[in-house]
């Protein structure tokens, strides 16, 4: 999908009409209302929002997919103004999101590195990639680690044959690399997909073992290597940018950038760390924790197809920003 073909000179549609002298945003959450994007964005937007203004300007969640369901149509959505402003990944749409999509490469960004501060250092290589939105918060995941269902991954030869959940094309091409069959799906569809054996894993974050259940259908987990994150982008519609008041926008400015971000990456990390300490700590899991050589057969294997994506994009530039280099 080349939203930023499809979206250019495109006008954009204005934001419903509120009560005279508040203005409440519509922020589409297509995940339940207990998952980590609620506290960590939604209501700290509004906590933040209603704080700056009296009350003038809040955030309210429509969770579930109240506004529509489905993950890939969350920035259409900004775009078309059913939602104020959305959250979603840009893996879903990788067509569009060429360069933003280098902070998901193995081995892009150190695995003790913020991903946070990586975008926003790359933000005027990747600025472009947003069209018809302001850009809120950007932020990645907590290091992704292979989940798996009734398999251990110790070395990149474990992985033949098997079926692996991906979150983009990208990430596909990892997965080929390292001899899995990538096998591209919502994350909202891995809990039963593990379940019924169409996939035999994932690659992702810890996170998702709380805020997706994994935990319930996984058993067997391998950190340390470097295997990328996922980056989330926040953005709000530009035309409901545009309708608001010179003061509600001063409040937008104030929200948006590097801190919401943290607040975000911060969120995802600790919910990672609770979940993987309740699968250590159950006692019928296997967590494995890779030593430095184990991890570097991972890099090794996958380095071809690192190179060889940002050599595609022309990300050089933006890579090196990534790495504050």
């Amino acid at each position: 999908m080349k939203l930023k073909h499809l979206f250019a000179g495109a006008a954009v549609a204005a934001v419903s009409a509120l009560p005279l002298g508040a203005t409440e945003l519509k922020f589409a959450n297509f995940t339940p209302p207990f998952h980590t994007i609620n506290a960590s964005v939604i209501e700290k937007m509004n906590e933040e929002l209603s704080s700056a203004t009296d009350g003038a300007l809040t955030v309210r969640g429509y969770h579930g997919g109240e506004l529509g369901a489905g993950p890939v149509e969350q920035y259409v959505r900004a775009v078309q103004g059913v939602a104020d402003l959305v959250w979603g990944l840009p893996g879903y749409t990788s067509s569009q999101f060429e360069k933003t999509m280098i902070a998901e490469l193995p081995d892009a960004i150190p695995l003790d590195k913020p991903g946070y501060e990586a975008l926003w250092a790359a933000y005027d290589q990747i600025s472009g990639e947003f069209p018809g939105t302001k850009p809120i918060a950007l932020w990645g995941s907590e290091p992704n680690i292979f989940i798996m269902k009734d398999v251990e991954i110790r070395t990149p030869g474990d992985l033949q044959g098997l079926k692996v959940r991906v979150a983009g094309a990208t990430a596909a091409k990892v997965a080929e690399a390292l001899g899995a069959t990538p096998v591209q799906m919502p994350i909202s569809q891995v809990y039963n997909a593990l379940q019924t054996g169409l996939i035999d894993g994932v690659i992702t974050g810890a996170s998702t073992l709380s805020d997706f259940k994994l935990d319930e259908v996984a058993n067997s987990y391998t950190t340390g290597a470097n295997l990328g994150r996922l980056v989330f982008y926040t953005v709000m519609g530009q035309g409901s940018y545009d309708a608001l008041s010179d003061e509600e926008k001063a409040a937008v400015d104030a929200v948006a950038g590097a801190e919401l971000s943290r607040n975000a990456e911060e969120s995802w990390q600790a919910t990672a760390d609770a979940a993987l300490k309740a699968a250590k700590e159950s006692g019928d899991n296997t967590v494995i924790e890779l030593s430095d050589d184990e991890a570097q057969a991972f890099s090794d294997a996958v380095a071809d197809v690192v190179n060889g994506y940002v050599s595609e994009v022309g990300g050089e530039d933006t890579l090196a920003a990534m790495r504050g280099e």
